[in-house]
């Protein structure tokens, strides 16, 4: 295995774990309601989350069907994930939104679940190979290789926790 898979594959669970501690704060009778204009409800949060971290797997999984591409080493440069779990810049996601995701609240955290699951799956089933050559850009942030992307989810769900703590908040002020 490669050595620093099993501390990726430990965030990648602390990550759920406390997105869906967050979440267990959302009212279910909240859960599709946002409580500002222009902002997101959980529901449309978790559907973001489900798309993108599926996003990643499949491309992962097409990336591997093919030799990996040299990539120079200018190209290799990405800004650091701490910026993606802090959100101390707040992006509009580039993928539009699934509204076909947006569901009951237990429904939609079991698909979430399943997402990591397959996420997991993926580790599990690449662990044998080396992914560090395999890479392709994200939209603000620069170049990840496989494992980067693995991280990214991650931290990528962090951010995100700290966002359904601040809707479960809003929900609880008079």
């Amino acid at each position: 295995m490669v050595p620093y898979l099993e501390p990726l594959i430990r965030k990648l669970a602390r990550a759920q774990r406390d997105l869906l501690s967050a979440a267990d704060t959302v009212p279910p009778d909240h859960w599709k309601i946002s409580h500002r204009h222009g902002v997101w409800c959980a529901a449309q949060l978790v559907a973001h989350l489900i798309i993108v971290e599926r996003s990643v797997i499949a491309k992962a999984d097409r990336v591997l069907q093919h030799p990996p591409k040299p990539v120079s080493f200018l190209k290799r440069f990405h800004l650091p994930l701490a910026l993606v779990e802090k959100r101390l810049i707040r992006r509009n996601t580039p993928m539009p939104l699934d509204l076909q995701l947006i569901r009951e609240k237990e429904e939609m955290l079991a698909e979430l679940r399943h997402v990591r699951e397959r996420s997991l799956a993926f580790t599990e089933e690449t662990q044998g190979r080396d992914l560090s050559q395999y890479r392709w850009r994200h939209p603000f942030l620069g170049s990840f290789n496989v494992y980067g992307w693995l991280a990214f989810i991650a931290s990528h769900q962090i951010r995100h926790a700290r966002q359904m703590r601040e809707i479960a908040a809003a929900y609880r002020k008079p």
